[in-house]
């Protein structure tokens, strides 16, 4: 993989993308936000019941749910599997570190199965507030251990790769880290609007009228994952990936919209994998909100698909 630098998509259908969002805004109208319900166990029931903001999740016969044991008991996973696998993909959902689970999203992870011939690995971690940080950095370590250890016997792939959005991205990125010289067993990290620097960068303090996610938002769930701690404490490298030393990790691909809060944790994010010497990937994608991959937009399929192809290519021959 090549050092691509930056590049920006989506200009061709900028107008009607602008208009989608307006529809899709206009459809959300009245719903309140999860800061504005404040009790995460009534955001998920919504969530799950499908009158949250996303879709509400379908579950396809090709998945299965399993565990694997982690060091705060088992993990539970939901997995993909397809005949001709040449790799083993590790998905860490978003969420906030509060919501979401491994099985919210099947028709999007059976997609990337096939689409990139991987088998699928849907990580379940802890959630806050009931289980604050690092509870779910050390469920996205563990399972990440199980498969270095165990991928090549439970899947017939030992090719590793690890993606993760929003919040699943900043998991990710710590997976990596935590995992140090194993780092380099996973071939590529797909990482879709995350978030990196949780003491809020520019964009994020400037969100407060962007669609699906906001400042205000974002501090809503920094106080679940992060009860307590000051903005200066949210900075160790051990929380916000951004301030940490990035050498000698996986070749990445960072995916973000022009319209998305955190725009700039990507922005910074990608600057610093690139100046540490890993092959680096970064699309802007015009008028993307946050999570744009999650609807039925014309720059969703378009992404769907350069994900697909970008982790083909990662497990493919060399």
């Amino acid at each position: 993989m090549a050092n691509e630098g930056h590049i920006t998509t989506g200009q061709d259908v900028a107008e009607a993308t602008r208009a989608e969002n307006a529809a899709l805004k206009a459809s959300l109208a009245g719903r309140p936000r999860p800061h504005e319900i404040g009790d995460p166990v009534a955001v998920r029931a919504a969530g799950a019941a499908g009158k949250g903001a996303f879709p509400a999740p379908v579950l396809l016969p090709q998945g299965t749910n399993q565990a694997v044991p982690g060091r705060g008991g088992d993990v539970p996973v939901r997995t993909f599997e397809t005949e001709d696998a040449r790799g083993v993909l590790m998905f860490l959902h978003g969420g906030g570190w509060t919501l979401g689970t491994a099985e919210g999203q099947d028709i999007y992870l059976w997609d990337l199965a096939q689409a990139a011939h991987v088998c699928v690995v849907s990580v379940g971690y802890r959630l806050a507030p009931e289980h604050p940080h690092p509870a779910a950095a050390e469920d996205c370590e563990d399972v990440a251990r199980w498969l270095l250890d165990h991928a090549a016997d439970r899947f017939g792939a030992d090719r590793l790769l690890i993606a993760g959005e929003s919040a699943g991205a900043h998991l990710a990125v710590l997976t990596l880290l935590r995992l140090g010289a194993d780092a380099a067993a996973f071939r590529a990290a797909q990482l879709s609007y995350g978030v990196f620097d949780l003491s809020m960068t520019p964009s994020q303090r400037d969100g407060a009228g962007k669609l699906f996610t906001s400042t205000p938002a974002m501090r809503w769930f920094y106080d679940q994952y992060l009860p307590g701690l000051s903005p200066e404490e949210r900075r160790d490298p051990a929380i916000s990936p951004l301030y940490a030393d990035v050498r000698g990790m996986p070749p990445a691909r960072f995916t973000v919209g022009t319209e998305d809060p955190l725009l700039d944790d990507s922005l910074f994010m990608a600057a610093r994998w690139r100046a540490a010497g890993n092959d680096t990937e970064l699309e802007v994608v015009a008028e993307g909100i946050h999570g744009f991959a999650s609807f039925p937009l014309t720059i969703a399929r378009r992404e769907i698909d350069r994900q697909s192809g970008y982790l083909a290519r990662a497990v493919a021959d060399r």
